[in-house]
């Protein structure tokens, strides 16, 4: 039985997903904990569900969830929080960009922590693209006060009991370190691999990165004020 479901959001990635399924087939063979896959499309309007339900069939433990329509990154993490079952779960864009073999540095560290994340070192990405992600993380700290270096680094491990407590909602994908400490959990950063995008394009840019992380800011500090967080010690 699997101890460890990876979430994947997909959106249009049709020229990503041979790739995809090539490189966490080769890491289920390495992995430290058994370990599923649960692809989330996102309303693809290319023929990238087509690909996936290949996949799926062709591989044990992987499964796909299919939006009717586009609803963004924080929505299919919602989904993929809510179905998870597994103890731990783990999501990985599926751009890769990063590694799915760096899931291992992670999950060797989960047991003493409730979230472990990574902080991309050596970036391949375009200045733009840095630059825009380095100010929007730098906002984000301000507010939150989280002590984060890269809050949005595309590879992550939690436990599910954590993630299913985090009220979503859309943006809310830029703060889950941050909505995890919200819970008295723990956190912990470690550097992973960085890697060009080398197939499709790119999903964020300056509008949706940098403008949209300041307006999510004042969100989170309102639900930070409203947030509900009790311990139960006793119950009869």
């Amino acid at each position: 039985m699997s101890e460890f479901t990876i979430i994947v959001p997909v959106y249009n990635e049709e020229l990503n997903l041979e790739r995809v399924e090539k490189e966490l087939v080769s890491y289920l063979k390495i992995a430290k904990k058994e370990t599923s896959i649960l692809f989330i499309n996102d309303g693809s309007t290319d023929a990238s569900q087509q690909l996936i339900e290949g996949i799926c069939s062709r591989n044990e433990n992987f499964n796909f969830i299919n939006f009717k329509e586009n609803k963004g990154l924080s929505a299919a993490l919602k989904a993929g929080f809510d179905y998870v079952e597994t103890p731990l779960l783990g999501y990985i864009d599926s751009d890769l960009q990063t590694s799915p073999k760096d899931f291992n540095i992670l999950l060797s560290q989960i047991d003493k922590y409730d979230l472990v994340t990574g902080i991309r070192t050596q970036r391949k990405d375009s200045f733009i693209k840095s630059f825009s992600s380095k100010v929007s993380n730098n906002i984000r700290n301000a507010f939150t006060h989280d002590g984060m270096e890269d809050t949005c680094c595309p590879l992550k491990v939690i436990k599910t009991e954590y993630a299913k407590k985090i009220p979503m909602f859309k943006g809310l994908h830029r703060f889950l370190p941050a909505m995890i400490l919200l819970q008295k959990g723990t956190v912990l950063q470690v550097p992973v691999q960085h890697f060009p995008r080398i197939a499709g394009e790119t999903k964020f840019g300056i509008r949706n990165r940098l403008f949209a992380s300041i307006t999510d800011c004042f969100a989170y500090l309102w639900m930070k004020k409203k947030y509900i967080n009790y311990e139960v010690i006793k119950k009869g």
